[in-house]
């Protein structure tokens, strides 16, 4: 059994006003994206998961006159860091491992370079997963935070990977046994 799943996750406050910033459409996108990266390369895919839908969690709306504005969020932005710094806090609030809460913000940390001086970072698999997750649903001039998504369907979205994942780690057998 998990101790966090992606729907206490999306269900809490935090997520709701947070993640709402960068768009739910986009986050959900990236965490299916790092649960089947994750699955090809034989990582956690619940810490996969987790972390690619938390991934712009710390995201500051860069908005100047109504509209956003991608220099602006180019030249200042490190939204890695305090998105890194929220999802571990949410975690453990929300009774994740303290360890599985760590590497979750870790891959959260390291999935942009855009607040890194330089490009030379060796990143764990995990970590390099979240990256490649975003990458896959990134549109030019930051697009992809516009798209939109009814809550009732990003809710079922998550569902359905929470199942996916319960699935991948043997859970649903489990359940099913007891």
């Amino acid at each position: 059994m998990r101790d966090v799943t992606l729907l206490d996750i999306f269900e809490h406050h935090i997520t709701q006003k947070y993640v709402k910033r960068s768009g739910f459409a986009h986050a959900i996108a990236v965490a299916y994206h790092a649960f089947h990266l994750a699955k090809e390369h034989n990582e956690d895919v619940d810490m996969a998961a987790k972390a690619g839908f938390l991934h712009d969690i710390g995201h500051f709306t860069w908005y100047r006159n109504g509209k956003w504005d991608y220099d602006l969020y180019r030249q200042n932005d490190i939204h890695a860091i305090k998105g890194a710094e929220r999802a571990h806090k949410l975690l453990i609030r929300l009774g994740e491992n303290p360890v599985r809460a760590k590497a979750t913000a870790l891959a959260i940390l390291f999935h942009t370079d855009s607040f890194l001086p330089t490009n030379d970072i060796t990143r764990t698999t995990l970590q390099q997963i979240v990256k490649w997750a975003d990458e896959r649903d990134e549109e030019e001039g930051g697009a992809h935070h516009y798209r939109t998504i009814k809550k009732e369907r990003a809710r079922e979205s998550i569902i359905r990977l929470d199942r996916m994942i319960d699935e991948e780690l043997g859970l649903e057998q489990n359940k099913q046994l007891s």
